[in-house]
């Protein structure tokens, strides 16, 4: 083989010099290729008891494992030599138009998370052109989430609390501020053993501790903006000073029945959604009192540890009651994939809360863009693999859920 000196003009094309980018965030979030990369980011900058507040669940953390297990065992089926050159990602949900088959879930606390809050999500929310969901334990006001988001659907997360008043106020309120959906959540009579958080001394606002201080210090920008914006309020009360699920406690009904939720739909001028569903049998009760869509979902494993599966539980579901509402799928999504594998199996619409949260840990309201910008590219990247166009070729077809966990066979009862 012959060999040369190189010459300048032909190592002149292989020297290229990326410009660097001196704004820190953007250079940090353009790094981010995945929703698990903004993970580790906002790891990085946010204290422990906030970041585990939003990462952890409750007791062992069996369920949400479980949960990211079932979209990682599935077998997609593509089909090739189709025309995959325009995609269009989106299709009506609750009676309106969605740009994409995801919306942000509510999220309690969020301005624990990082300042900026519900407002950035609202924004985010609006460009991308779908769902925002304001929770009950939301930071932002209905009225300020509305103004964030006027023209763009705001759908309102609904606990009952033993004081109805103040729940029926809340109602009252976002309809009034035209809230178009509201999402009843049926899964918290008590709540869940959130272990992290006691660990940590988790409190309403976060007190500075000798270990919160410690902690703190690789981390001055969260507490620069925690100190010198306006301080935490919630829609729920001004200060509590025991851990978040001491506070569920004492706020939460145990007592709410079907009877309860009939009586809730009469109240409400909008679309009506029971988000919390976990069996089969619950799905066909609540679909029979005549709610217009039902959520699966454990809560994202933060309330009963070893719960059902929601995306194991889909298939079923959609089988029995697909034809007569609308069925959304939470708890585990961390990839345009697993959006895309629930919409074939049967889902019309998916939330994101864990997968927006570190987004917005991570960078505020541009990392809450980056995180639906991240989920956009892999959804449509992952239909066109499969060979489909539209959210409404996706069929069971395409997707195979492969077994880990199975059930056992029942032994007979010993007499």
């Amino acid at each position: 083989m012959k060999r040369q000196f190189p010459k300048v003009h032909d190592l002149a094309p292989l020297m290229k010099f990326k410009k660097p980018e001196i704004n820190g965030k953007k250079r940090r979030l353009d790094s981010a290729l995945t929703i698990e990369d903004l993970r580790k980011i906002a790891k990085r900058r946010t204290p422990r008891p906030a970041f585990d507040y939003t990462d952890g669940s409750a007791e062992a953390e069996i369920s949400i494992s479980r949960a990211r297990e079932a979209f990682t065992d599935i077998q997609f089926n593509p089909a090739i030599l189709r025309d995959v050159s325009t995609v269009n990602t989106g299709w009506d949900v609750l009676g309106a138009p969605v740009a994409l088959p995801f919306g942000i879930a509510p999220t309690g606390f969020t301005r624990m998370m990082q300042t900026e809050g519900e407002i950035a999500g609202a924004h985010a929310a609006a460009r991308a052109g779908i769902p925002f969901s304001l929770s009950t334990m939301g930071t932002a006001s209905i009225e300020d989430v509305k103004a964030a988001n006027p023209n763009g659907r705001n759908w309102f997360q609904l606990y009952m609390w033993k004081e109805r008043e103040r729940s029926m106020a809340l109602v009252d309120r976002a309809a009034a501020a035209g809230y178009d959906t509201l999402l009843v959540t049926v899964d918290v009579p008590v709540a869940g053993a959130r272990l992290r958080d006691k660990r940590n001394g988790m409190s309403i606002p976060p007190a500075l501790t000798p270990g919160t201080v410690i902690n703190a210090l690789p981390r001055p920008q969260w507490w620069i903006d925690f100190l010198t914006t306006e301080p935490l309020a919630f829609a729920s009360l001004d200060r509590w000073s025991g851990t978040v699920a001491e506070l569920l406690d004492t706020m939460f009904d145990p007592t709410v029945t079907f009877e309860d939720l009939a009586w809730i739909r009469d109240q409400w001028p909008g679309k009506i959604v029971v988000k919390g569903i976990q069996t089969v049998a619950d799905a066909k009760a609540v679909v029979d009192l005549g709610v217009d869509g039902i959520v699966l979902s454990n809560h994202g494993g933060r309330q009963l540890d070893r719960a059902p599966i929601p995306f194991h539980l889909l298939p079923e579901v959609a089988t029995e009651v697909g034809n007569d509402t609308e069925i959304v799928l939470d708890t585990g999504i961390m990839s345009g994939a697993d959006i895309v594998a629930s919409i074939a199996l049967g889902a019309r619409f998916t939330l994101i809360g864990r997968a927006y949260l570190y987004g917005l840990m991570a960078g505020g309201e541009a990392g809450v863009d980056r995180a639906i910008e991240i989920l956009r590219e892999q959804v449509e990247r992952t239909m066109r693999l499969l060979g489909v166009v539209a959210l409404e070729e996706l069929t069971p077809a395409h997707v195979t859920q492969l077994t880990r966990l199975a059930p056992r066979a029942r032994t007979a009862e010993r007499v």
